[in-house]
């Protein structure tokens, strides 16, 4: 565990659960004698999460109590503020021989040999009522409560160590972890730092709420999600470009640190929102930006549902302050950026396209009006589209 300066981490200690060289070369002896499961790539990012810090206080997959907790009240059993159950899940027929107290070998989706798992237990779980919780649907065709429904009926519980941190194969510039985030913004003398939270490439109204929010604060952490996401979504390389691309021609390169956020996309819509906030708040951010139906997919969430759940928690226990913005466009009356709150314009007076239809376009090589995406990141995406094709 690690003591940081700044922001306290969620719980007051920066966890770390890589393991030391004496744990490493204890656990690659036993390598071959210990039971195996092998992780999907969920689970591998929520290892890689616990370990380092990223998920604090958890230090390994969640125990029964505290997953019915997460899941019917957004509280580890001790009170602590945490929404998304963190769970190992595998199918009866595997977790029936596994050892209670025993270790556990993780492998990876390759069989690579990438972390253990200390077995404090194993418990059967209701798939229907984590997805009505935690989504606020069983709809199979939500993403999220897809995976809940195909994954295993039994969760196992217990402390983990991750082998070893690895360099990301193809951001290793940006592997910017918690420790280390923490150490660049106290050398900056950054005393506020406000998080970015994405999934998709930056368009003008998301570059508008982050120089916002930039005029409060002394910098801002963009911390694109590089782990499993939906199938249509942009790939991570493509995104990251474009991420540079912006940093490079549009912000003060002073006050911007980019970096990846290898979890994995839950689209859980509000109580995903409280989720993200904490991972800001362990990579030491004091300020989180909340948009527009923030990790929301298709309909199942209302416009401003994420924002409303912060008022179910107070300031104090949650510890890092959310920023909340309106959708916002380009205004042709005034001719500029603006929401609601600061523009008198009309439905029609507005340019705001969907993430669908931007789509459409770049397939079609039409690129996005300039006052919808910056024109380098738009050729940008356009060139990546047709090469998909």
């Amino acid at each position: 565990m690690t003591k940081t300066n700044g922001i306290a981490p969620h719980g007051g200690v920066l966890i770390n659960r890589i393991a030391t060289e004496q744990e490493y070369q204890q656990f690659l002896e036993l390598s071959e004698s210990l039971p195996r499961i092998q992780l999907d790539e969920r689970a591998l990012s929520d290892l890689v999460m616990i370990a380092i810090g990223g998920f604090s206080p958890l230090s390994g997959f969640l125990g029964e109590k505290d997953y019915l907790s997460v899941v019917n009240d957004m509280r580890l059993e001790n009170g602590l503020p945490w929404s998304i159950p963190v769970t190992l899940s595998v199918a009866k027929e595997i977790a029936e021989p596994l050892p209670i107290g025993g270790y556990i070998r993780l492998d990876d989706f390759t069989g690579e040999f990438v972390g253990v798992l200390e077995l404090s237990e194993k418990y059967s779980y209701d798939k229907e009522q984590e997805s009505l919780k935690v989504y606020l649907t069983n709809d199979i065709d939500h993403p999220g409560v897809k995976v809940v429904y195909e994954q295993g009926e039994v969760n196992l519980a217990g402390p983990i160590w991750l082998l070893e941190r690895k360099e990301h194969p193809f951001f290793p510039k940006y592997q910017i972890d918690p420790a280390v985030s923490r150490g660049l913004f106290q050398e900056k003398g950054w005393q506020t730092i406000v998080g970015f939270q994405t999934r998709n490439p930056i368009h003008r109204a998301h570059e508008y709420i982050q120089k916002c929010a930039l005029e409060v604060v002394d910098g801002l952490f963009l911390h694109p999600l590089v782990g499993a996401t939906k199938s249509d979504d942009i790939p991570a390389d493509i995104r990251m470009r474009c991420y540079e691309i912006l940093i490079e021609n549009y912000f003060p390169q002073n006050r911007v640190i980019l970096a990846i956020n290898p979890s994995a996309m839950r689209y859980a819509g509000p109580r995903e929102a409280i989720f993200h906030a904490l991972i800001r708040k362990n990579y030491g951010c004091t300020h989180f930006i909340v948009g527009r139906d923030h990790a929301g997919v298709g309909n199942y969430y209302g416009t401003y549902d994420a924002q409303y759940i912060f008022n179910e928690f107070t300031p104090q226990e949650l510890g890092i302050v959310p920023m909340m913005f309106e959708h916002a466009f380009y205004c042709k009356r005034t001719e500029q950026m603006a929401t609601t709150k600061t523009s008198p314009s009309l439905p029609e007076e507005r340019v705001h396209l969907s993430g669908t239809k931007v789509r459409e376009m770049l397939r079609a090589g039409v690129l996005p009006p300039p006052q919808f995406s910056r024109p380098e990141v738009a050729s940008e995406l356009a060139k990546a589209m047709r090469s998909s094709n």
